[in-house]
């Protein structure tokens, strides 16, 4: 059983509840500023957009896209990103080099990095997978008041998708966003006017991404190699500095 998503933007009413939800969720500060914000970053895991399009004000949502088949997953050369069996593409902080591969590989320019720590690591959405897996929904969709954001089974996700598109032909326009985009996703939108019209990339491939980007790498196997030597040694740097720093600090508190 694989979690999934669905955002609705025909239902949105841009109230960014979903916001305020995730930033409880992480424990992320959460005020009128922050709000104002349209972009993802290290403390805003999902972001409302607003868009004119077909004449009115419509709105749009930012979250990673936990792609079944994730480019971040296969571009990380110490496995801190994980695609999960139950669906979510989850990060492992403690392996993270920051090399930063995954926010390069990512399509959909999610992954965020914490610029401003000393000790850095990317941020992202985990579809609250903790959460799921106890039977409940994402925070997010806890929080929508008007039934845009739905969380459940990745069949449960595509089947209302289907149905609304179904019930309501004229009102939606025709395609489920992450169905087939570079190999499908695990979360699915829906919209009333064509995905670009909500800042959408609607030009990816519906092949998916990490076996193009082995095939390249297979290209140059000696450039691989050596990459993978180095950046194990930027590992094992970077993890021996944040243990004598932590030894400091004791030595310091004694």
């Amino acid at each position: 059983m694989a979690f999934a998503l669905l955002f609705d933007s025909t239902h949105c009413i841009g109230c960014r509840a979903c916001e305020e939800g995730c930033a409880g969720k992480w424990n992320h500060p959460y005020d009128e500023t922050i709000a104002a914000e349209d972009h993802l970053s290290a403390h805003k895991l999902t972001a409302v957009q607003t868009f004119q399009a077909g004449g009115e004000e419509r709105y749009n949502r930012r979250l990673c896209m936990h792609c079944e088949e994730p480019t971040c997953v296969s571009a990380c050369p110490v496995t801190a990103l994980e695609k999960t069996a139950e669906g979510p593409v989850v990060y492992h902080e403690s392996r993270c080099i920051g090399c930063r591969y995954c926010m390069q590989a990512c399509p959909f320019q999610v992954p965020s990095y914490e610029w401003h720590k000393r000790l850095p690591r990317i941020k992202k959405c985990d579809l609250c997978i903790e959460r799921q897996t106890a039977g409940q929904k994402t925070a997010c969709t806890e929080a929508c008041p008007a039934d845009a954001t739905l969380s459940g089974t990745r069949e449960e996700m595509i089947a209302e998708a289907k149905r609304r598109i179904a019930e309501n032909p004229d009102g939606y326009y025709p395609h489920i966003y992450g169905l087939t985009e570079v190999g499908g996703t695990s979360v699915f939108f829906l919209s009333a006017v064509p995905f670009e019209q909500l800042g959408m990339n609607t030009g990816l491939p519906h092949e998916a991404l990490p076996p193009l980007t082995w095939r390249a790498l297979s290209a140059v196997p000696g450039v691989a190699a050596v990459g993978s030597v180095l950046l194990g040694g930027i590992y094992w740097i970077t993890h021996r500095r944040e243990e004598v720093a932590a030894a400091e600090g004791k030595e310091k508190g004694r």
